[in-house]
This record gives structure tokens, C-alpha cells and sequence, in this order.
């Protein structure tokens, strides 16, 4: 799998703005099936940082109805990483 693959988009919200302040997290969502190795050595490719750690989540998709059509939204993967002390992403910059 493509390190660009792996890697879908950067999550940008309040809650991630908090954790990039706090913590030096940044979060991204990830392909389904790739696990916490492939995101980390995609992280680190990518965006030339070393990573501390990675924390993956399977979100599930929320049921939304419009009348009597009921349809679901897809499920989707979270990875959270630890960016190492002093390092960071320009990407996030500014955000």
C-alpha cells in the first residue's frame, strides 16, 4: 500500500486544535485496513517528523434518516500520533 493511501486527510476541529496545542498530536484519517506500523512509517515519509507513538479508532458510521429513507454514513479510521518532543508539521501551522 502507497504511503499516500494510507493517509486519506488531516482532521482539522476544535478538538484536534486542542490536542496539536496540548499534547503535539495530529490527527489524520487513515485507510481502514491499515494499521498503527503502516501509519506511522506513512506519518513519517510524508511529512519528514518522527513519531512517538500512533492510537488508531474504527469510527462507525451515524444512521441518518430524511423521512421515511433511512441511510447510514461510512465507517471510517482515526489515527491519532504523538509527534516527537520539538517536532511538527508545517501543514498544521497556522490552523
Amino acid at each position: 500500500m502507497n504511503y499516500h493511501d494510507i493517509l486519506i486527510r488531516p482532521l482539522n476541529t476544535e478538538k484536534t486544535n486542542i490536542l496539536l496545542e496540548e499534547g503535539n498530536k495530529v490527527t489524520f484519517e487513515v485507510a481502514p485496513k491499515a494499521n498503527r506500523i503502516e501509519v506511522k512509517k506513512a506519518i513519517e515519509s510524508v511529512f519528514n517528523v518522527k513519531i512517538l507513538s500512533v492510537h488508531t479508532q474504527n469510527v462507525k458510521g451515524k444512521v441518518k434518516q430524511r423521512g421515511r429513507i433511512v441511510g447510514k454514513r461510512k465507517d471510517w479510521k482515526k489515527a491519532i500520533a504523538t509527534l516527537m518532543p520539538g517536532e511538527k508539521i508545517e501543514f498544521f501551522d497556522g490552523v
